[in-house]
């Protein structure tokens, strides 16, 4: 069965600055779960059919996504994923700068049912909470990256 999870953010920045948040490593290190890294396979870009691995640092196993970009346009970032979770998350930065909207969707399914039953009993609401922060971090980081003496 996918489930669906849709948050969204107004960010008051350009969506060139959107645009670096979903594409510069380094950013995206400061507004990505701290327990998530995400590791490029090959050289780092974000142009469709890069892949890239996420993972949840959970010792002692450390679970990881297999990722590919699939869709990708200014402001956009769509991975698919497979691995315990199988689906897409796409970030999607749009409007006019000083009001850009940012909608992070998340569509997966988890096709182990132990899996799928840990995660609806214990994770779910972890994930969209996880979901809205991610976004609040977002948001601070673009801002910063436009404010007077910020990292632009």
């Amino acid at each position: 069965m996918v489930e669906i999870f849709e948050q969204q953010i107004r960010i008051a920045a350009s969506l060139g600055a959107a645009e670096r948040c979903l594409s510069d490593p380094g950013l995206m290190r400061r507004w990505l779960n701290p327990l998530l890294e995400c590791r490029s396979v090959g050289e780092w870009s974000t142009a469709v059919g890069s892949r890239f691995r996420f993972y949840l640092r959970l010792p002692p196993v450390y679970p990881h996504l297999e990722c590919e970009v699939v869709e990708r346009a200014l402001g956009l970032v769509q991975w698919q994923f497979t691995g315990f979770f199988e689906g897409t998350d796409r970030w999607e930065a749009t409007g006019p700068d000083g009001a850009v909207l940012l909608v992070n969707r998340f569509c997966f399914d988890i096709p182990n049912p132990v899996v799928r039953f840990g995660f609806a009993l214990f994770a779910q609401a972890l994930t969209r909470a996880d979901m809205h922060a991610q976004l609040q971090r977002l948001k601070a980081v673009a801002e910063s990256l436009e404010a007077p003496g910020g990292l632009s």
